[in-house]
């Protein structure tokens, strides 16, 4: 047996239940709480949530992420800056080297599913270095019963190594930290970053890889469900409001952030929820302010060291402040994490142009050209050298996650749409009147307005009015919400200034779409 295989091996035997980690095995949230404070990974919030630091790297390492390039899926995978390629040699001698440094340190083991369906569920080991990221993955994937527990076969191993550095000179890696999946293998490599984040986007990139494969639509995106059993879709980028908006108290929410569609309705893929809270509050948002609890991580948020008081509003760390919990926490969750096939689905957007309207309907053809765009906007400050609206395109409003081409995503959510006849709106969260920083963001009431009429039907027969310059259909009227917003034209003062930043948005459109050519794409 050569070196990589015996790295293999170890990841498939020995780490399956190693005598060193016996006691560290599928704890409970407890004594994991009380393994990170007795190991100052963290302190105890007056919440009861565990705060905990990330260090150095406060997000998601895209230039970091890498797929292994085995010859069995080269020909399938979507090469680029999302996903870039690791010869498998290197990906192997990276993973001897883990293995060897893993051995000789206390490791937490945390066995789970990938998806609430039984029959498309991928098993998941998580072993890590933090009793801290333990219970991330707790909070995050779905907690098997006892009796599951006793046959559990992992899938999917993750091992997280984050005192762990990568050589770049030696690895061909870009930094000392490393995000490498393995389909060969099966197994998911994390070094040199803490950002409990990369262990549940790597699986749902996972899971965006095997899904499509047998014929489900693996989607980033909130789902809820209604009074009447009418399940609705929330896609929208960071920021959009995608998380605020499906945690509605008179609708069950199914999750927050990563679904797949069956032949049978949708199925969350997660157990939890991962939800920014910067500035988070209990008026604005009290599902969420109320669901970090005892059992919850917060990421990077300021606490005060005398009374341990969360600060949601401090951005000095970063303002990618995050909090983790269990569905159980929404009062009003699906437990079942299962819903039927979508009534309605939902784009969000955060416009900072001003140009695009409140709310409108989609017909299919655009919703897939939507879909494909998946298009929001950075706004002034709230990134290094960001002085006036950016334009921001992620393929089906989840591009860093998926290892396909977004074609693929984008024929399947058209046959799904043509198969069971969803309705699509395209919802502005962002501003009206005039582009960020000349006028006001849409207030939040309203888009909650506007969202209640269009999932009970209160749109259906109301009287539409087209936009020209992207072709979207407005309604004329939306209860509760005033009609002067409706039309983006006529909310701003300077209608000539308006037709000229939706000509300019309507060119960085067609500009982004030229990326996807069909020629090289099977569907």
């Amino acid at each position: 047996m050569n070196e990589s295989a015996r790295a293999l091996d170890y990841v498939s035997q020995t780490l399956a239940l190693p005598t060193v980690m016996g006691r560290y095995h599928n704890r409970a949230p407890a004594v994991l709480v009380e393994l990170a404070l007795s190991r100052g990974e963290g302190e105890l919030t007056s919440r009861g949530a565990l705060a905990v630091r990330t260090g150095r790297r406060t997000g998601r390492s895209p230039r970091d992420r890498y797929i292994v390039a085995d010859s069995g899926i080269k020909d399938e995978i979507w090469w680029g800056p999302v996903n870039r390629p690791l010869p498998p040699e290197n990906f192997h001698r990276l993973l001897k080297k883990a293995m060897d440094y893993a051995r000789l340190r206390e490791l937490f083991l945390f066995d789970g599913w990938a998806g609430a369906d039984p029959r498309y569920r991928l098993a998941v080991r998580v072993v890590c270095q933090r009793a801290w990221h333990a219970l991330f993955a707790h909070t995050l994937f779905r907690r098997p019963t006892r009796q599951e527990l006793e046959n559990f076969t992992p899938g999917f191993t993750v091992l997280a190594l984050p005192d762990f550095h990568a050589d770049p000179a030696r690895d061909g890696t870009t930094s000392e930290a490393c995000i490498a999946i393995s389909f060969a293998e099966r197994v998911v490599l994390i070094v040199g970053t803490s950002y409990a984040g990369e262990i549940k986007k790597a699986i749902f990139s996972v899971m965006n890889y095997l899904l499509p494969r047998r014929g489900l639509l693996s989607m980033h995106c909130s789902a809820n469900i209604g009074a009447a059993g009418d399940t609705a879709l929330f896609f929208g980028l960071s920021g959009t409001g995608k998380t605020t908006l499906s945690a509605d108290p008179r609708r069950r929410l199914i999750g927050d952030d990563e679904h797949a569609w069956s032949e049978d309705g949708v199925f969350n893929l997660e157990g939890g929820c991962y939800a920014k809270t910067i500035r988070l509050s209990a008026q604005s948002e009290p599902q969420i302010y109320n669901a970090i609890r005892f059992g919850s991580v917060l990421e990077n948020v300021v606490v005060d060291p005398e009374s341990r008081e969360v600060d949601f509003a401090n951005a000095s760390i970063t303002e990618n402040t995050r909090g983790t919990y269990p569905v159980e926490h929404i009062e009003n969750c699906e437990l079942s994490g299962l819903g039927g096939h979508p009534a309605n689905i939902v784009f969000l957007t955060c416009d900072a142009f001003g140009v695009l309207p409140p709310i409108s309907r989609l017909t299919h053809e655009q919703a897939q050209y939507h879909f494909l765009a998946g298009y929001t906007a950075k706004v002034a400050g709230t990134e290094t050298g960001v002085r006036d609206p950016e334009a921001t395109f992620s393929p089906c409003f989840g591009g860093p996650f998926l290892p396909l081409h977004p074609r693929r995503y984008g024929e399947m959510l058209k046959h799904k749409l043509r198969k069971h006849g969803s309705q699509v709106w395209l919802v502005n969260t962002g501003w009206s009147g005039g582009p960020a920083g000349k006028a006001s963001r849409i207030r939040l009431d309203y888009t909650r307005a506007m969202l209640d009429a269009a999932l009970s039907g209160k749109l259906d027969a109301v009287e539409y009015r087209p936009e020209p310059y992207f072709g979207l259909m407005i309604p004329a009227q939306v209860p509760g919400v005033p009609s002067e917003i409706l039309q983006p034209r006529q909310a701003w003062p300077d209608a000539a200034a308006y037709d000229a930043a939706a000509r300019h948005l309507a060119a960085l459109f067609e500009q982004n779409m030229k990326t996807f050519s069909t020629a090289d794409v099977e569907t």
